[in-house]
């Protein structure tokens, strides 16, 4: 069974947030398809002003049986990104800083996305596949790419994919800043 937080303060649990960034933070709970083709529910950490945004968004997923591996907010995983996506887990919120920098990741504000790590690999500047040996395949289910309904439908609201990137590509990841 998923992790389950019955609260905000819950999933934000373990690790020191500035509270200017946890005031701007919403608990959602969103509908999703599993690969095995069940029903299930869902939890992200987003930016409260994209929060019925971002529920929208997964209920068009979840309507096109767009299959999600796992969704549960990284505090189950002691906020180790790493490990969250090596057990394919969507995810929004995590407080970290970007691949190889010092500086903040917007998922650290909560706006961005990352989906299905395994089918949706990053490319990292450092020559390395987060999560290591994923493989980025279209015929793939749960893999998202180029001209796919369910990059246009994030695109068309004004997020941006990663995937689109020329060098470093982050197939996984959507933001809206």
């Amino acid at each position: 069974m998923e992790t389950v937080f019955s609260s905000l303060d819950e999933a934000l649990s373990g690790l020191s947030i500035p509270s200017e960034i946890r005031g701007m933070l919403a608990l959602i709970d969103v509908p999703y398809v599993s690969f095995d083709g069940e029903k299930c529910m869902g939890q992200l950490v987003i930016h409260t002003n994209l929060a019925k945004e971002v529920g929208l968004l997964f209920e068009e997923l979840y309507i096109r049986k767009f299959p999600i591996h796992k969704m549960v907010p990284v505090a189950a995983y002691n906020w180790d990104d790493e490990a969250s996506m090596a057990h394919n887990n969507t995810s929004a919120f995590n407080y970290r800083c970007i691949v190889d920098s010092d500086v903040l990741s917007n998922h650290s504000l909560g706006r961005a996305i990352d989906i299905n790590p395994l089918q949706n690999p990053y490319h990292a500047r450092n020559g390395n596949t987060y999560p290591p040996h994923a493989v980025h395949d279209s015929s793939v289910p749960g893999t998202l790419f180029a001209d796919s309904d369910n990059v246009t439908l994030f695109k068309e609201r004004g997020w941006t994919w990663l995937g689109d990137r020329e060098n470093y590509k982050d197939y996984q990841h959507f933001e809206k800043v």
